[in-house]
Protein backbone atom coordinates (compact mmCIF):
# COMPACT_ATOMS: atom_id res chain seq x y z
CA UNK A 1 0.00 0.00 0.00
CA UNK A 2 1.13 3.21 -0.97
CA UNK A 3 1.80 5.79 1.91
CA UNK A 4 -0.85 8.90 2.05
CA UNK A 5 0.37 12.15 1.01
CA UNK A 6 1.34 14.35 3.76
CA UNK A 7 -0.10 17.71 2.52
CA UNK A 8 2.39 19.83 4.82
CA UNK A 9 5.16 18.79 3.84
CA UNK A 10 4.58 18.72 0.32
CA UNK A 11 3.44 22.71 0.73
CA UNK A 12 6.47 23.19 2.31
CA UNK A 13 8.15 22.13 -0.40
CA UNK A 14 6.54 23.56 -2.75
CA UNK A 15 6.78 27.43 -1.10
CA UNK A 16 10.47 26.55 -0.70
CA UNK A 17 10.67 26.20 -4.13
CA UNK A 18 8.88 28.93 -5.45
CA UNK A 19 10.76 31.22 -2.52
CA UNK A 20 14.16 29.71 -4.28
CA UNK A 21 13.05 30.67 -7.62
CA UNK A 22 11.76 33.72 -6.70
CA UNK A 23 15.09 34.60 -5.02
CA UNK A 24 16.86 34.21 -7.82
CA UNK A 25 14.79 36.21 -10.29
CA UNK A 26 15.08 39.24 -7.70
CA UNK A 27 19.33 38.77 -7.87
CA UNK A 28 19.04 38.88 -11.52
CA UNK A 29 16.97 41.82 -11.40
CA UNK A 30 19.16 43.95 -8.87
CA UNK A 31 21.83 44.75 -10.98
CA UNK A 32 19.45 45.94 -13.85
CA UNK A 33 17.47 48.07 -11.74
CA UNK A 34 20.79 49.56 -9.98
CA UNK A 35 22.45 49.85 -13.65
CA UNK A 36 19.18 52.37 -14.44
CA UNK A 37 19.52 54.82 -11.24
CA UNK A 38 21.08 58.07 -11.64
CA UNK A 39 22.80 60.21 -9.38
CA UNK A 40 21.30 63.71 -9.34
CA UNK A 41 23.99 64.92 -7.05
CA UNK A 42 26.68 64.02 -9.94
CA UNK A 43 28.85 66.46 -10.92
CA UNK A 44 28.86 66.67 -14.90
CA UNK A 45 31.62 68.57 -17.16
CA UNK A 46 31.28 71.09 -19.73
CA UNK A 47 28.68 70.87 -22.40
CA UNK A 48 26.66 68.00 -20.81
CA UNK A 49 22.86 67.75 -20.79
CA UNK A 50 20.81 65.85 -18.35
CA UNK A 51 17.83 65.86 -20.27
CA UNK A 52 19.95 64.56 -23.58
CA UNK A 53 21.09 61.23 -21.41
CA UNK A 54 23.96 62.78 -19.72
CA UNK A 55 25.83 63.02 -23.11
CA UNK A 56 28.36 65.61 -24.04
CA UNK A 57 26.82 67.87 -26.48
CA UNK A 58 27.90 69.86 -29.47
CA UNK A 59 25.71 72.12 -31.16
CA UNK A 60 23.11 71.79 -28.95
CA UNK A 61 21.80 75.42 -29.48
CA UNK A 62 20.73 74.32 -33.40
CA UNK A 63 17.10 73.59 -34.48
CA UNK A 64 16.04 72.22 -37.55
CA UNK A 65 19.08 69.81 -37.98
CA UNK A 66 19.94 66.12 -37.28
CA UNK A 67 20.47 64.52 -33.56
CA UNK A 68 22.73 61.80 -33.49
CA UNK A 69 23.68 60.44 -30.22
CA UNK A 70 26.69 58.46 -30.13
CA UNK A 71 27.07 55.18 -27.96
CA UNK A 72 30.44 54.42 -27.26
CA UNK A 73 33.12 53.09 -24.95
CA UNK A 74 36.63 53.94 -25.46
CA UNK A 75 37.83 50.56 -24.87
CA UNK A 76 35.76 49.05 -27.86
CA UNK A 77 37.69 47.90 -31.18
CA UNK A 78 34.34 48.54 -32.87
CA UNK A 79 33.77 51.83 -32.11
CA UNK A 80 37.76 52.93 -33.14
CA UNK A 81 36.88 51.42 -36.43
CA UNK A 82 33.45 53.20 -36.47
CA UNK A 83 36.09 56.71 -34.98
CA UNK A 84 37.90 55.77 -37.93
CA UNK A 85 35.24 55.33 -40.76
CA UNK A 86 32.66 57.99 -39.74
CA UNK A 87 35.30 60.42 -36.78
CA UNK A 88 36.19 62.82 -39.41
CA UNK A 89 32.33 63.40 -41.37
CA UNK A 90 31.12 63.64 -37.58
CA UNK A 91 33.60 66.64 -36.81
CA UNK A 92 32.62 68.11 -39.79
CA UNK A 93 29.13 68.10 -38.83
CA UNK A 94 30.31 69.70 -35.81
CA UNK A 95 32.42 72.13 -36.79
CA UNK A 96 30.41 73.47 -39.85
CA UNK A 97 27.14 73.33 -37.30
CA UNK A 98 25.21 70.82 -40.00
CA UNK A 99 24.00 68.64 -36.51
CA UNK A 100 23.51 68.23 -33.33
CA UNK A 101 26.02 65.78 -31.95
CA UNK A 102 25.62 63.88 -28.68
CA UNK A 103 28.45 61.55 -27.59
CA UNK A 104 27.55 59.00 -24.49
CA UNK A 105 30.42 57.42 -23.17
CA UNK A 106 29.69 53.98 -21.48
CA UNK A 107 32.08 52.02 -19.32
CA UNK A 108 30.70 48.39 -20.40
CA UNK A 109 34.21 47.08 -20.79
CA UNK A 110 35.34 47.86 -17.28
CA UNK A 111 37.69 50.23 -15.33
CA UNK A 112 39.56 51.26 -17.53
CA UNK A 113 36.69 52.32 -19.65
CA UNK A 114 35.48 54.17 -16.63
CA UNK A 115 39.00 56.45 -16.30
CA UNK A 116 38.90 56.90 -19.89
CA UNK A 117 35.40 58.06 -19.83
CA UNK A 118 36.13 60.37 -16.81
CA UNK A 119 39.44 61.80 -18.38
CA UNK A 120 37.38 62.57 -21.69
CA UNK A 121 34.66 64.66 -19.39
CA UNK A 122 37.75 66.48 -17.68
CA UNK A 123 39.32 67.06 -21.45
CA UNK A 124 35.64 68.71 -21.89
CA UNK A 125 35.87 71.51 -19.64
CA UNK A 126 39.16 72.76 -21.65
CA UNK A 127 37.48 72.98 -24.55
CA UNK A 128 39.51 69.83 -26.16
CA UNK A 129 36.90 67.13 -26.20
CA UNK A 130 37.55 66.06 -29.46
CA UNK A 131 40.92 66.00 -30.00
CA UNK A 132 41.46 63.88 -26.90
CA UNK A 133 38.57 61.25 -28.18
CA UNK A 134 39.91 60.72 -31.52
CA UNK A 135 43.61 60.47 -30.02
CA UNK A 136 42.51 57.72 -27.19
CA UNK A 137 40.83 55.77 -30.65
CA UNK A 138 44.10 56.11 -32.68
CA UNK A 139 46.14 54.38 -29.66
CA UNK A 140 43.39 52.25 -28.57
CA UNK A 141 44.89 49.51 -26.34
CA UNK A 142 43.97 46.08 -26.15
CA UNK A 143 41.43 45.98 -23.79
CA UNK A 144 41.58 46.50 -19.71
CA UNK A 145 46.09 45.25 -20.53
CA UNK A 146 46.62 48.07 -17.74
CA UNK A 147 48.12 50.50 -20.45
CA UNK A 148 45.56 53.55 -19.62
CA UNK A 149 46.08 54.75 -16.35
CA UNK A 150 45.81 57.89 -14.61
CA UNK A 151 49.08 58.57 -15.56
CA UNK A 152 49.10 57.89 -19.31
CA UNK A 153 45.74 59.66 -19.49
CA UNK A 154 47.46 63.06 -17.82
CA UNK A 155 49.80 62.53 -20.75
CA UNK A 156 47.04 61.97 -23.55
CA UNK A 157 46.05 65.04 -22.83
CA UNK A 158 49.24 66.99 -22.48
CA UNK A 159 49.67 65.64 -26.30
CA UNK A 160 46.85 67.17 -27.55
CA UNK A 161 47.18 70.33 -25.87
CA UNK A 162 45.60 69.95 -22.36
CA UNK A 163 48.29 71.74 -19.95
CA UNK A 164 46.29 72.59 -16.97
CA UNK A 165 46.43 71.55 -13.86
CA UNK A 166 42.83 71.57 -13.30
CA UNK A 167 42.85 68.48 -15.64
CA UNK A 168 45.50 66.40 -13.98
CA UNK A 169 43.45 67.16 -10.87
CA UNK A 170 40.43 66.16 -12.30
CA UNK A 171 41.95 63.02 -14.14
CA UNK A 172 43.66 61.68 -10.86
CA UNK A 173 40.75 62.35 -8.46
CA UNK A 174 37.96 60.61 -10.48
CA UNK A 175 36.11 64.20 -10.26
CA UNK A 176 33.29 62.47 -12.86
CA UNK A 177 32.92 59.23 -11.53
CA UNK A 178 29.73 59.49 -11.02
CA UNK A 179 28.59 61.20 -14.19
CA UNK A 180 30.12 58.21 -16.28
CA UNK A 181 28.11 55.98 -13.82
CA UNK A 182 24.69 58.59 -14.88
CA UNK A 183 25.84 58.44 -18.89
CA UNK A 184 25.66 54.03 -18.21
CA UNK A 185 22.42 54.54 -16.55
CA UNK A 186 20.51 56.53 -18.97
CA UNK A 187 21.70 54.38 -21.53
CA UNK A 188 20.22 51.12 -19.82
CA UNK A 189 17.10 53.54 -19.39
CA UNK A 190 16.97 53.62 -23.35
CA UNK A 191 17.65 50.17 -23.82
CA UNK A 192 21.15 50.31 -25.48
CA UNK A 193 23.25 47.53 -24.31
CA UNK A 194 25.95 47.60 -26.89
CA UNK A 195 28.64 49.92 -28.57
CA UNK A 196 28.98 51.32 -30.80
CA UNK A 197 25.20 52.30 -31.14
CA UNK A 198 24.16 55.16 -33.00
CA UNK A 199 20.67 57.26 -33.11
CA UNK A 200 19.80 59.56 -35.92
CA UNK A 201 16.68 61.80 -34.74
CA UNK A 202 15.71 59.43 -31.62
CA UNK A 203 15.57 56.32 -34.41
CA UNK A 204 18.40 53.27 -33.67
CA UNK A 205 20.30 53.74 -37.23
CA UNK A 206 20.92 50.37 -38.96
CA UNK A 207 24.40 48.52 -37.98
CA UNK A 208 24.63 47.98 -41.72
CA UNK A 209 25.52 51.72 -42.09
CA UNK A 210 28.17 51.91 -38.87
CA UNK A 211 31.47 51.44 -41.14
CA UNK A 212 29.90 52.08 -44.63
CA UNK A 213 30.67 56.15 -45.49
CA UNK A 214 28.24 56.43 -48.40
CA UNK A 215 25.45 54.83 -46.07
CA UNK A 216 25.77 56.58 -43.05
CA UNK A 217 26.05 60.29 -44.76
CA UNK A 218 22.76 59.25 -46.54
CA UNK A 219 21.09 58.45 -43.22
CA UNK A 220 22.32 61.53 -41.61
CA UNK A 221 21.34 64.01 -44.48
CA UNK A 222 17.81 62.08 -44.52
CA UNK A 223 17.11 63.03 -40.97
Amino acid sequence: MSAKPQPGKDNFTRNLVIGVVLGVVLIMLVPTIISKQTKLAAKIPASVSAERGYGIVFNGELTGVPVLDIYEDFQCPSCARFEGTQGQYLYSLIEDKKATVVFHTLSFLGPESVIAANAAACSADEGKFLALHKMLYQTQPRENSGAWTNEALVAAGESVGIKSKEYEKCVNNGTYADWVTNVQASAAQSDVNSTPTVFINGKELDRNAYYDPALFIAAVERG
